[in-house]
């Protein structure tokens, strides 16, 4: 499987070091396209149910119609075979914002 970039994937993140996000549950591909067609890993962000509306470094958005928050402050690298399946994908307008919050946290300034 080539993950698609802003496809939401079930992603095994277990075994985990310290805080990290653990267990399986979704993950957005914010990697390039290119890069994930060439690749064995792609860069994620993990999904939560735990919502926190005033942290600026999580972004709302609806997965499989429920309520969740991309943990952008959680991006990492992992494996394409901790890839379970596909379950949804980001809209454009979702996308969009993804980058500019990834590009304020961990860009340039």
């Amino acid at each position: 499987m080539t993950p698609e970039r802003y496809g939401i994937y079930l992603a095994a993140l277990d075994p985990t070091v310290g805080r990290e996000i653990a267990k399986t549950r979704p993950v957005v591909v914010v990697s390039l396209a290119v890069l994930n067609r060439v690749l064995d890993t792609v860069v994620v962000c993990p999904l939560t149910t735990s919502l926190h509306p005033g942290w600026r470094s999580r972004l709302p958005v609806k997965c499989a119609g429920k309520p969740a928050e991309i943990a952008v402050d959680q991006i990492r690298t992992i494996s394409t075979l901790r890839l379970v399946r596909k379950v949804d994908v980001v809209n454009a307008a979702t996308a969009e914002r993804l980058r500019h919050l990834i590009t304020d946290m961990y860009g340039v300034p």
